[in-house]
């Protein structure tokens, strides 16, 4: 029998990481390196992910930085081929490239306010290009090798919003106009439950495990007044710390959840338990 221990080393193993660049990505990022694989850092933004990949690569952990558009089927196939000529094979794709209206400030329709009714369809369409196609095309492009290989992991990143309704509430602010969560956010990550599952079971018998991590808020920044209406909600009555979504990331990537898949893990410090 296997030690518990050994079940989370992930030596010799090779994972890529999208959206590595940012602030949970380059958390993952270190965290599976810190296990032993060899870690992709793939980004839209090439010189960010080479960044973290020299990070890496100065504490002697093995790591490359590559640029990607996860919209671009070419270019998703392209992340792929430069995993294998690097590192001669892919066994984990963390998917965690996403728009996120507060942190892409400058992206299309995200200065407005958000609000449903005269939602820009073009800010729409390019959150689903990045969201949920961005997210089918880089499976699409990883599943390849892992099935030459006989095995592999896939984990896709949704969030709370994915689960429930956003609570417009905490966007609010007294004496300015009303500002929303995004109706794109909701409906991104709920179909990445959806694209999990299905990916799940059609490769039931093939020894490929797909499985989501849901995160709760975690902080970056906010300000006070929104960080004290989030905490107020939230069990443990607090926001995350942007570590504290690498256990749960290291599990589902590791052996140590080998009887896991088509299953959604969530690290929300109870928001969803209410």
């Amino acid at each position: 029998m296997t030690s518990i221990l050994k079940k989370f080393d992930l030596s010799g193993r090779v994972a890529v990481v999208t959206g590595g660049a940012g602030l949970l990505g380059a958390e993952f990022c270190r965290t599976l390196a810190e296990v032993g694989a060899a870690v992709v850092v793939a980004d839209v933004n090439q010189p960010a992910a080479s960044r973290v990949a020299q990070q890496l690569q100065e504490s002697g952990f093995r790591a490359t930085g590559i640029g990607v558009d996860v919209t671009r089927p070419e270019s998703t196939q392209g992340m792929v081929g430069q995993t294998l000529n690097a590192f001669g094979r892919l066994d984990i794709l963390v998917n965690s490239a996403a728009m996120d209206p507060k942190f892409d400030t400058n992206s299309i329709g995200t200065g407005a306010s958000g609000a449903f009714e005269d939602y820009p369809l073009e800010a729409w369409k390019q959150a689903l290009d990045v969201n949920l196609t961005g997210m089918f095309l880089a499976c699409q492009a990883a599943v390849r090798p892992m099935l030459s290989q006989g095995d592999g992991v896939i984990i896709n990143l949704c969030s709370i919003y994915g689960l429930a309704g956003p609570d417009q509430r905490l966007y609010e602010r007294e004496g300015q106009p009303p500002r929303y969560k995004p109706v794109y956010y909701s409906v991104t990550k709920a179909g990445v439950l959806g694209l999990t599952n299905y990916l799940a079971t059609y490769y039931a018998g093939k020894n490929i495990r797909v499985n989501a991590l849901t995160p709760g808020g975690v902080f970056n920044g906010h300000d006070e007044e929104f960080l004290k209406a989030y905490s107020a909600r939230s069990v443990l009555g607090r926001m995350a710390e942007k570590d504290e979504m690498n256990g749960a990331l290291l599990f589902l990537a590791s052996d140590a959840s080998a009887y896991m898949t088509g299953a959604n893990l969530v690290v929300d410090g109870g928001w969803t338990a209410w």
